[in-house]
């Protein structure tokens, strides 16, 4: 095996690494998101059933919506965010290991 083959798959890891870490990302914005959109679906709900905001069909859907809406998509997102945060540790564990077999020198340090 040349030296080149480890460098080249490090690499390959290392872009795997961060389109998972940009998908990562992705999903705690949209949980953020849906956590917001089931408070505001909930807020809604009480402010109807205190009779603020009067008696609307509309409305109540639209509640119901935000509030089941972001508990899917709440647990979509973070059941994806710990398949990714598993494939990142599993891509970590293979980079470090492959670093390992090139038994690189430290600057500084006698050959």
């Amino acid at each position: 095996m040349t030296e080149d083959e480890p460098l080249d798959e490090i690499s390959m890891i290392e872009a795997r690494l961060e389109q998972l870490a940009e998908v990562a990302e992705r999903c705690r914005k949209i949980i953020l998101v849906s956590k917001v959109a089931i408070a505001c679906g909930i807020a809604l709900l009480i402010v109807m059933m205190l009779g603020l905001f009067g008696p609307n069909q509309v409305a109540a859907i639209g509640s119901v919506t935000l509030v089941l809406g972001g508990i899917v998509s709440l647990g979509s997102n973070v059941s994806t965010l710990q398949q990714t945060s598993a494939d990142i540790s599993a891509a970590e564990l293979l980079r470090s290991d492959l670093i390992d077999r090139i038994n690189p020198k430290l600057v500084g340090e006698s050959a």
